[in-house]
Order: structure tokens, then sequence, then C-alpha cells
């Protein structure tokens, strides 16, 4: 596990991600001018922000952007539901604004398979055994994004992120990057029941 983990995965994660930026660059080109035309600026075709990685370092995640910028009165953004957009939906059904983070996954930030980045103000709300999540390096898809997504509590992700980490191997990534394919397809827990996207993990959640 330790050789994979350590020297083949990386070497495939690298490989497999320039030639499917390669194949999908017309993909991409299109995906772009659909955005900017909903949004009606460049501004509203990437998402940018800052994510915690492999040993707790922090990287900037690319994603394409579903949710347009909208604020109140008083310049609070608007709730997830609300700044939505129809294109941006169907972008992320289909799972399509997680594709540049093929890029990172380039840059040795990410990986193809791996526990999902998170945000680093719930560092401090993670217990010992939750960061043990970082011990690899993030993934554009995990164990816990084809077994409920979105629909799993906060804790059980967390359990089956650690999970991930104990058990990682070749065989395991392969299983999990079919199931993700078929998720994309049925479309489950895209989000929180209840919610446009998902609720924010607060230590006991």
């Amino acid at each position: 596990m330790r050789v994979y983990v350590s020297c083949v995965k990386r070497v495939l994660d690298f490989v497999i991600a320039l030639i499917a930026l390669c194949l999908l660059c017309p993909f991409f080109s299109l995906v772009v001018i659909l955005l900017f035309i909903a949004h009606r600026s460049f501004n509203g075709v990437f998402f940018v922000q800052s994510r915690v990685g492999y040993r707790e370092k922090t990287f900037k995640i690319l994603k394409f952007k579903t949710m347009s910028d909208r604020r109140d009165e008083a310049g609070i953004l608007l709730p997830d539901a609300e700044r939505l957009t129809p294109i941006g939906k169907i972008v992320r059904e289909l799972s399509i604004d997680e594709l540049p983070q093929l890029i990172n996954v380039l840059k040795g930030d990410m990986a193809l398979i791996g526990p999902r980045p998170l945000l680093p103000k719930y560092l401090p709300l993670y217990s010992v055994e939750q960061l043990r999540r970082h011990e690899v390096r993030p993934g554009i898809v995990g164990w816990a994004g084809v077994n409920g997504r979105n629909n799993n509590t906060w804790l059980k992700k967390f359990e089956m992120d650690v999970w991930y980490v104990d058990h990682v191997s070749f065989m395991l990534d392969l299983k999990i990057f079919f199931l993700a394919i078929k998720t994309v397809f049925v479309r489950e827990g895209i989000s929180k029941e209840g919610e446009a996207t998902t609720v924010p993990f607060d230590g006991t959640n």
C-alpha cells in the first residue's frame, strides 16, 4: 500500500489527468462559453477557494462556478438555493463543476481519488481521528462521495474518509472510479435533503 500511495498513485493521477484535460478541451471551452453567457462575465466562470489538503496544507481549489454572487441589501450573500443558476444546477448535477480540479491534480494539490478537500475553518473542529483524513491527498471523488454523497451526515463522511485512508489501494480506487460514474448518471446525493447544497460542519453534525 505504501508504494502505491507514495509513488504509483501519484504517477497514475498525473498521467490520467493530463490525458483527460487534453481530451476534454473542446468540452471545457463549451462550458466556459455557457457560464460566461449565464453570468455575463468571466468572473462567473471559475470558482476559486482555499481548501485543506495533504498534511493539512492549504491550497486553492478550482471549480466551475454554479452560483451567482447575488447579495441582499446588507451586502450578505443570498442563500445557496437563490444563487444557484439554471446552467449552474445542470453543471452541478452532472458533476461537471469538479472537472477543473484536474488542474489541481496535475499540480499535486489533489489526487483523482481521495477524501474531498474541505474549508480551513473546519480544521479546529476535527477530532484527532477525523484529522487523519489529511494523511492522503484529497480527491476529486472519494469513498464518501460514492456512498451517499451529501445525504450523509458529516460524521459519517469523516468515518468513511478515515476508512479510505486505512484501506487505500489500486483496486479500491478503481472501484470508487466506476461507482462515481454510476453516481453521476443516477444523480444520487447531489445535495443534502432539504438543502440546495449541503449544511456547514459545526463539529457535532
